[in-house]
């Protein structure tokens, strides 16, 4: 696949960084928009989730649809107008609790195959789609195995889903930082060079 067949962008950063509304930004003047909604929804018992939800809501044009689903290969495939994904990190959990947190070899290979998935629809469409994830491992590392599981997978995700994407928007503290052209890490070591 050559990088004009692209049509992929992605959008990490920290939380609070203004990532979310950089997103719908970037499509901000497409009249119909399908938004990807996969966190989990509004629930009563969890005011402060809620409040996020509807925030979030609040800011997207009347015009723009929302699917709360975890198929979001499904929801790319079918797409016939432009996409925004908020966010791998929710979509990760949610892979993760259908199969539950309690067997992480399990879990791995269900969220590896279902980034597998993911990669393959973003490299078929030609509608443009955004992508917002969280980085996260800029701290400590996770007490739990847990924690470190959703890490360290997570990590692998949008490294993946920025190798095939057309542009990569870094936001940190309201700013963003065009990482589209920067060099990329191999994914294997490459072979040294010695001088003789």
């Amino acid at each position: 696949m050559t990088a004009a067949a692209r049509t992929t962008t992605l959008v990490t950063g920290p939380v609070r960084s203004g990532k979310s509304r950089h997103a719908e930004d970037l499509l901000w003047d497409s009249a119909s928009v399908t938004y990807v909604a996969t966190g989990r929804r509004a629930d009563p018992s969890d005011p402060e989730w809620s409040r996020r939800v509807a925030s979030h809501r609040v800011r997207r044009p009347e015009s723009w649809g929302t699917v709360e689903t975890v198929d979001v290969a499904g929801v790319i495939d079918a797409a016939t107008g432009p996409v925004l994904v908020d966010c791998l990190g929710t979509w990760l959990t949610a892979v993760v609790d259908e199969t539950g947190w309690d067997d992480l070899v399990t879990a791995a290979t269900t969220v590896r195959d279902a980034g597998a998935r993911l990669i393959e629809s973003l490299c078929a469409t030609s509608v443009p789609v955004v992508v917002v994830t969280n980085e996260v491992g800029w701290s400590l590392v996770p007490t739990t195995a847990s924690g470190r599981f959703f890490q360290d997978e997570l990590g692998r995700l949008n490294a993946a889903v920025a190798g095939v994407s057309a542009r990569v928007h870094l936001v940190v503290a309201g700013r963003v930082l065009d990482l589209s052209s920067a060099p990329v890490v191999p994914h294997e070591p490459r072979p040294r060079t010695l001088d003789a």
